[in-house]
């Protein structure tokens, strides 16, 4: 599938990778809708990238408001063939923290948006797409989630963050496999550290660690590496099921 021909729902589209990949979409002439909470800032975005571009304000782990969502966005692009999710939250913490252990409320919060948010897009997806007419290879459609390299080494006060990570791992090859009666591909992005807006936001000496623990290259990974990522899972039909690191070989210490 050629991106010019994609037509994709991209949560957290609005910023970071999620908007890189919109941008790559974007540019090779495809559409996007946009999933996103932050509704202020989704004009900007919208000016950016034109009008293949579009908004809805949606929360991910709500199941009826992304049944809603995709449900406008497959009417308003006149078919959806790509869900990229990106949308997540980093839920830092220790288990037994100084005051008290976590709450379960804030380890749910993490699984809620990062896990459940990525699967109700999966599921909603999917069934959209099962509609859609097959090409040669009798594929109807690709879902891309976000990993990252924490659920494999979690470090000290990661563990509601890696268990969500994890989690999405962990449902990759199961769904691709049940999705090929239907001709839906699964793939996973394992990203590294990434200049996102939660690390930019960071004092220029953390970030500096941060990116001199990367082995090679050395430096904070781009947005645009990820879409980059997307791109070629998407143009390549024989990914599916897999699960792929970008992370300039780094392993994480335990903190």
């Amino acid at each position: 599938m050629k991106l010019k021909n994609v037509k994709a729902i991209i949560t957290g589209g609005i910023s970071g990778l999620g908007l890189a990949c919109a941008r790559k979409v974007i540019s090779d002439g495809g559409q996007v809708a946009l999933f996103d909470i932050n509704q202020e800032a989704a004009q900007t975005v919208l000016d950016e990238l034109g009008s293949r571009a579009s908004f809805y304000k949606t929360d991910v782990g709500n199941e009826n408001n992304v049944i809603q969502s995709c449900t406008q966005a497959n009417e308003d692009m006149n078919g959806l063939n790509v869900a990229i999710n990106c949308a997540g939250v980093l839920s830092a913490g220790r288990v037994l923290g100084r005051e008290a252990p976590m709450a379960t409320d804030y380890f749910s919060k993490a699984i809620t948006i990062n896990l459940i948010g990525s699967f109700n897009i999966a599921k909603t997806a999917a069934n959209i797409m099962q509609n859609n007419e097959s090409d040669n290879d009798g594929q109807r459609g690709v879902i891309i989630n976000t990993a990252s390299i924490a659920a494999y080494e979690g470090q000290i006060g990661q563990a509601a963050y890696s268990a969500s990570k994890a989690g999405i791992i962990g449902m990759a090859l199961p769904m691709a496999r049940e999705f090929t009666r239907i001709g839906v591909r699964i793939m996973t992005i394992a990203p590294g550290v990434f200049m996102t807006p939660m690390v930019s936001g960071m004092p220029d000496q953390v970030k500096e660690a941060l990116g001199a623990a990367v082995p090679f290259p050395s430096r904070l990974g781009n947005p645009a590496e990820f879409a980059d990522t997307m791109a070629h899972i998407v143009e390549n039909t024989y990914l599916n099921g897999s699960v792929i690191r970008l992370d300039g070989a780094i392993r994480l210490q335990a903190k």
